[in-house]
């Protein structure tokens, strides 16, 4: 049996959630033995953590870059070295250059052994100074998502998913639903995130995001919402709130922009849309067609159970292990 260590920011990050925890059964049916640290700067913390590096087969370092005297000890310490990453941590999160990042990202980079990269943008970037890159993207437990509840009759519900740091995004959209709303009466939007967001003329419920109870408001939902803007932050996202809406049996509506540009199958699970005047145009078209709305929700939950579900991503990951 293998041991393989991942070592990330913390536990309840999303990265390290999505990329390394829901991972670890499949992990020990397959014969490994996974393990978690949290490394948090000090100076115990950063010795615990070459410690358990030293004495595994597989050290996976989660997004995180670290000054050269860590990296290089870890490094030092490591049989085999991967670099997983799931944003464009190269840039900063308005999309402009940061020369401290990239400088991170480079030494990172080309020192690994190999590198797990969320998306295509980011692989092409990672290809720039290591050659060993495999594209992991990242994966939902459909199951999860996958419930059955009952609709409120009362509301058509939109929803968006996320948490204060992306609040921007959804705000940025908000006139487009007022619009909506003037066209579907009964129009309401859930803000499922650490923040709330009120209008005077847009029905907003705000929900408090917990783990436990996301895939239940998922599914009392009618479509999911994934505005974002194109820049070099957000190509390197990889469309978790998309799939946790797919997975949940819902039409999206997003942005053309990322890779929610491929992820969402215009017209098949969904709607792109390139301008803030196509928001209202399309939900006004799901709410008159229920028919519509039910099969794209179904189209978007098979594509995610069969190249986005834990099992088909894990696949890949023991595969480039081997």
């Amino acid at each position: 049996m293998s041991d393989i260590l991942f070592i990330s920011k913390g536990e309840t990050a999303s990265s390290t959630r999505y990329r390394a925890l829901q991972y670890f059964p499949h992990f020990i049916q397959a014969g490994w033995q996974p393990s978690h640290i949290t490394i948090s700067g000090g100076f115990l913390s950063i010795l615990r953590t070459f410690l358990a590096a030293k004495n595994s087969d597989v050290v996976v370092i989660l997004r995180k870059t670290f000054p050269y005297p860590i990296f290089w000890t870890l490094r030092k310490l490591s049989k085999k070295l991967i670099f997983d990453f799931d944003d464009a941590i190269f840039s900063n999160t308005d999309g402009s250059y940061s020369k401290t990042r990239m400088h991170r990202f480079k030494t990172t980079i080309a020192s690994c052994d190999y590198i797990f990269a969320g998306n295509q943008y980011l692989a092409t970037e990672a290809k720039n100074y290591n050659s060993s890159v495999a594209v992991i993207p990242t994966s939902v437990e459909v199951d999860k998502y996958n419930l059955s509840c009952q609709k409120g009759n009362e509301a058509f519900e939109l929803v968006w998913i996320g948490s204060r740091s992306t609040r921007k995004y959804i705000a940025e959209i908000i006139p487009s639903l007022e619009i909506a709303a003037q066209n579907i009466p009964n129009l309401r939007l859930k803000v499922i995130a650490d923040f709330e967001l009120t209008s005077p003329i847009l029905n907003i419920k705000n929900v408090a995001w917990t783990e436990h109870t996301e895939a239940i408001e998922l599914c009392k939902a009618d479509v999911g919402l994934a505005p974002m803007p194109e820049n070099n932050w957000t190509k390197g996202k990889c469309a978790l709130k998309v799939l946790q809406y797919m997975a949940s049996g819902l039409p999206v509506i997003s942005s053309q922009s990322g890779v929610n540009a491929y992820v969402v199958e215009d017209g098949i699970s969904g709607y792109l849309v390139s301008d803030n005047s196509q928001w209202a145009e399309r939900i006004v078209q799901l709410s008159k067609d229920r028919a519509t709305l039910t099969k794209m929700g179904e189209r978007g939950r098979y594509r995610v159970q069969t190249e986005f579900s834990i099992k088909a991503v894990f696949q890949k990951i023991i595969t480039t292990l081997s």
